[in-house]
């Protein structure tokens, strides 16, 4: 019985032992073309639908409804923003209309380039900063005037 017993354990050990050796190996890396594939057999380039999204930040310089374009002015350059009916424009996080956008309000554009063209994808509009308001200078003591020398 003890035999019986270790030649099955022995023959079960096997049976396991060549199953995982007979699991194909994985394929070796492809090697990299020495050679730049002809321009023939160069694919058309796919839109860049899934680019991350960029940012812009500064002030808005003018907008235009009949467009649907609006300039904004950042600390370096202006640029450009076309917008479509996806755009969003908010304000403290609720919607406002466009046309309630005027020249000087602070904006923070988040767009995408389309081609030439950036489509802004959404436009949140921030509180204008409160003017800072200067201390006033200390005021100055009058200069003394020079003291006259005792007259011998």
């Amino acid at each position: 019985m003890k035999k019986l017993v270790l030649i099955v354990a022995l023959l079960t050990l096997v049976a396991f032992a060549s199953g995982v050796m007979a699991q194909p190996k994985p394929a070796p890396a492809a090697p990299a073309p020495a050679a730049p594939a002809p321009e023939k057999a160069k694919a058309p380039e796919k839109p860049k639908a899934a680019e991350k999204p960029m940012k812009f930040t500064g002030v808005a310089e003018k907008v235009d409804e009949m467009a649907k374009t609006i300039v904004v002015k950042g600390k370096k350059e202006s640029m450009t923003f076309a917008m479509d009916d996806k755009t969003k424009v908010t304000k403290g996080g609720k919607d406002m209309p466009l046309a309630e956008v005027k020249s000087g309000m602070q904006v923070s554009v988040t767009y995408k380039k389309d081609g030439d063209k950036m489509m802004a994808t959404a436009i949140m509009v921030s509180a204008p900063k409160p003017a800072k308001t200067e201390k006033p200078a200390k005021a100055e003591k009058p200069a003394e005037a020079p003291k006259e020398a005792p007259k011998k």
